[in-house]
């Protein structure tokens, strides 16, 4: 007890305290400031990446998936699948589904086979109306699928109210 007697009566010790106090304050404000920078970061980058994908609905995707190049047998997914993220967009529910591939255009057709998501392809099934948009890893900034899946999940809102089941992949 005689200590915080000591303490609290030594105003310079005070003065230090208090300094001390508004360096710590100051440097959480400072770091939260800059979490929230980047956040809002990402959420531009995603969504600039998103919004200038082709939208497509699934019927337009898997005539475009299905079309024969140059009279060949060959589907066109075959010659222009690429590794990234996509997005279900479920219009009539506003719900979203994220999720990554190394051959984006064959795993999105799967969701609308009835191979992939049960809800993304019960709903679909039953009438709902679907938007579809890509992103491809090369022409993001990102290293890694899961980075930008994870990323994608959370702008979205894929996990807290979409169809998604967990907040992605770690690295």
């Amino acid at each position: 007890m005689e200590i915080f007697k000591t303490i609290f009566s030594n105003t310079e010790l005070m003065k230090i305290l208090g300094i001390t106090f508004l360096i710590g304050l100051s440097l959480h404000v400072l770091k939260f400031t800059i979490q929230i920078k980047q956040a809002r970061k990402i959420n531009r980058t995603i969504h600039s990446l998103a919004n200038n994908s082709l939208e497509l609905t699934p019927k337009e995707y898997l005539e475009l998936r299905n079309k024969k190049l140059y009279g060949e047998k060959a589907r066109h997914a075959n010659t222009q699948n690429f590794s990234g993220v996509y997005i279900l967009h479920n219009i009539s529910k506003d719900l979203i589904y994220v999720g990554q591939s190394i051959k984006v255009l064959d795993r999105i057709g799967n969701h609308f086979k009835g191979n992939g998501n049960g809800d993304v392809y019960a709903d679909y099934k039953y009438g709902d109306e679907f938007k579809i948009r890509t992103i491809s890893l090369d022409l993001s900034p990102y290293d890694n699928l899961n980075d930008l899946e994870r990323h994608a999940i959370k702008v979205f809102g894929a996990y807290e109210k979409g169809y998604n089941k967990n907040r992605g992949n770690k690295r």
